[in-house]
């Protein structure tokens, strides 16, 4: 395994300053926020938090010359022992931070894999994950070290920097291989498992939303299930999946899935294909918001980019506005609309306290009997039955 990202060397103290660079997209409060969550998630304690704005990245350093004079003032008047970036730093740049500073410089990639290798707790996960971080470090390895190139030259030129980065390069790349070898051979199981499912005609759902909008809560509500649930970023990163019994309907299959975040690394969606599969081959989509969030908008487009980004973006979602207890008196209400087709596509709830998990139950009823319609070529009168008239 590698070293995670950086942080074990510093994880003494925990002590932080975060560093946050605003280039006139309008989000940058919000950005700073959700590095502060990711920081507490980390178990990091942040000690202060350097802001600047520029039009674009310092090519040496990313923040510039001045910025960089004043994280250091910082990093000698407190005990802070390492700089964490809300941003993705080039190789480069964070070899330039590093010897400036005298101290490990994180970006936002690093972080959030630290963050992923702490809570994968299935063999499945703790696969993606090393392979997301060697496949990050792999960048590290190519571009960070160009120095060492200069010594390839043919025999007696070679030095040992060299062939040590070759030998670096080499073991990374083998374990890679067998990581991928592994997915591949857990990926085959679980489409078994989807071909039984779809052979028995079982509904399958999928739970996905912003991290931290409820949604293990909501699994667990809905299945009696005790996965873990916890106020925080990234608190499920394994995909959960049971049976759910819908009276007078059948039982349905639900999956609980990691949440998505802003900007999620790259190298994450890819490791994580195999299990956010259960989200493509979903029936349909439940997709939890914090409705008290003031970005509640906008999450809802980043997780929607990211169905789009995995293929999962044709399938009929359902949005669920969560933590209507935790709101203002003007968004309490729970309830539901329904589209131009009269489906329920938008349900308010608390999964907290349980109230409006009916019109959860409502809504996958309707959808299973409409099936039942279709497969049977039947008229029923049933759906009209189980309608009510709640208005979000």
């Amino acid at each position: 395994m590698p070293e995670r990202s950086g942080i074990q060397s510093a994880r003494n103290t925990n002590a932080a300053i975060l560093v946050n660079l605003d280039f006139g997209d309008g989000m940058s409060n919000e950005r700073l926020q959700e590095l502060q969550q990711l920081a507490v998630s980390d178990q990091i304690s942040v000690q202060f938090v350097v802001e600047g704005k520029r039009v674009c990245p310092d090519p040496k350093t990313y923040v510039g010359s001045g910025k960089v004079a004043e994280i250091q003032q910082l990093l000698a008047s407190s005990t802070a022992n390492m700089v964490i970036f809300n941003h993705d730093l080039s190789p480069a740049q964070q070899r330039n931070l590093m010897l400036q500073l005298d101290c490990p410089v994180i970006d936002r990639t690093s972080l959030i894999l630290d963050i992923f290798a702490q809570r994968a707790k299935s063999h499945e996960g703790k696969l993606q994950v090393e392979l997301a971080q060697l496949e990050h470090l792999a960048t590290r390895l190519v571009r960070g070290w160009t120095h060492l190139e200069r010594q390839k030259g043919g025999i007696g030129l070679r030095g040992p920097g060299e062939t040590q980065l070759e030998t670096d390069r080499r073991l990374l790349k083998k374990r890679v291989k067998l990581l991928k070898e592994k997915l591949v051979g857990l990926e085959r199981q679980r489409k078994v498992q989807r071909r039984s499912r779809k052979r028995s005609k079982i509904l399958s759902i999928s739970i996905v939303g912003y991290t931290n909008a409820g949604k293990s809560t909501l699994f667990n509500r809905l299945t009696r299930s005790q996965t873990y649930a916890a106020d925080q970023l990234f608190a499920t990163l394994d995909t959960t999946t049971r049976k759910l019994f819908i009276p007078e309907c059948g039982s349905v299959v639900i999956s609980d899935t990691v949440g998505f975040i802003r900007e999620l690394p790259h190298t994450l969606v890819a490791a994580f294909r195999a299990t956010l599969e259960e989200t493509v081959e979903a029936d349909i989509l439940l997709h939890v918001v914090d409705t008290c969030s003031p970005n509640k908008e906008e999450q809802i487009d980043e997780v929607n980019k990211l169905l789009t980004e995995i293929g999962a973006d044709k399938i009929p979602q359902i949005l669920v506005f969560n933590k209507t207890d935790l709101c203002d008196s003007s968004a309490k209400g729970i309830g539901f609309m329904r589209d131009e087709y009269d489906r329920i596509s938008r349900i308010r709830l608390s999964a907290k306290t349980g109230e409006g998990l009916g019109f959860i139950r409502q809504a996958l009823s309707e959808v299973l009997l409409e099936e039942s319609e279709s497969v049977n070529g039947k008229q029923t009168d049933c759906i009209r039955m189980k309608r009510g008239s709640a208005v979000v």
